[in-house]
């Protein structure tokens, strides 16, 4: 028998999608088994799976070693993830702000926000190793929670990811950025010179095959996706303006996409249409600032690289 202690992680959530994280090779077919048969109890009673979890609940596993260790370890180094050594004072992030439940970074370019195969090394995996070296994380077979990233910024494009620490930071934060709550704004020099703030509409559709989207102007199918971006200009440069651009939508390289349709691609953005620029996957475009309900204003300064092209251009156009 095992008993456990539902701590602030775990709260807030129903008691079979807790005990799906916890045994996570187990059918549901099991699980449910195993709570009507009272294999599996809330606080001494019997539970149907729908309740919602408080903190300090117990839960009770009437589980043989074998069944437990059966459907909770995944891993082969006995149910801990593996997580890529970090040194907290040489992370390959920069912590931008931190709380209880969340943590803001500033993800350098060439980093993948989440991983894309078995074996990358993202920077989710980098702020699960920093948050278990500061003490915010258990890393072990019994941590039904898992810190996550809520927002997701290509490879090449730098700036603030926002990780919930807690299942309440994670939850709030994906609702926050669905209700359009948190506003996000970045920073990219772009192709040609714009004179006048805009705020451009449209219809994204992905294209699968080539990990590529176009923008249209009207829906042709009902995947077709509304987005909506605003942009100002910063700085007129040589055949170039630094604009700042509020992400209103949320879709996938929309900021890219959007600007190469009206005939402004991203310098750097060979994808979508522009040349190449400084190091060959350099793209210029950065995740800037992000506001929070409470007023709180978060910024990532501007990489190296972006700061010696704005200056490049801004001499080159004197």
């Amino acid at each position: 028998m095992r008993e456990l202690s539902i701590g602030k992680n775990e709260a807030g959530q129903r008691f079979d999608k807790y005990l799906k994280k916890l045994l996570c090779q187990a059918p549901g077919s099991f699980l449910y088994k195993m709570l009507r048969k009272k294999n599996i109890v809330l606080n001494g009673r019997k539970a149907s799976g729908a309740e919602r979890l408080l903190e300090g609940d117990r839960v009770r596993l009437y589980l043989s070693e074998e069944t437990y260790l059966k459907f909770s370890l995944p891993e082969a180094d006995g149910g801990k993830k593996s997580l890529p050594p970090i040194d907290l004072k040489q992370l390959p992030f920069t912590v931008l702000y931190e709380n209880e439940d969340i943590l803001l970074i500033d993800k350098p370019a060439g980093m993948l926000s989440q991983k894309a195969g078995p074996e990358d090394i993202s920077a989710n995996e980098y702020i699960l190793s920093y948050l278990a070296a500061s003490g915010a994380y258990q890393n072990g077979p019994n941590e039904a929670f898992c810190p996550s990233v809520c927002n997701r910024l290509d490879r090449n494009t730098s700036g603030i990811l926002i990780a919930g620490k807690t299942l309440k930071g994670l939850q709030e934060t994906a609702r926050r950025l669905k209700d359009r709550e948190i506003e996000k704004y970045y920073r990219c020099i772009v192709a040609g010179n714009l004179t006048e703030a805009c705020h451009i509409k449209g219809y994204l559709r992905k294209d699968g095959k080539e990990n590529k989207v176009c923008v249209r102007k009207e829906p042709e199918t009902k995947e077709d996706q509304w987005i909506e971006t605003e942009y100002v200009p910063l700085r007129q440069l040589k055949d170039a303006t630094l604009l700042e651009v509020r992400l209103i939508t949320g879709r996938t390289h929309q900021i890219r996409a959007h600007l190469a349709s009206i005939g402004h691609p991203v310098l750097g953005d060979t994808k979508y249409g522009a040349r190449t620029q400084g190091k060959r996957h350099t793209l210029f475009l950065h995740a800037y600032r992000v506001c929070l309900p409470d007023g709180t204003k978060v910024t990532a300064p501007l990489p190296g690289e972006f700061v010696k092209l704005l200056d490049m251009l801004e001499r080159e156009k004197r």
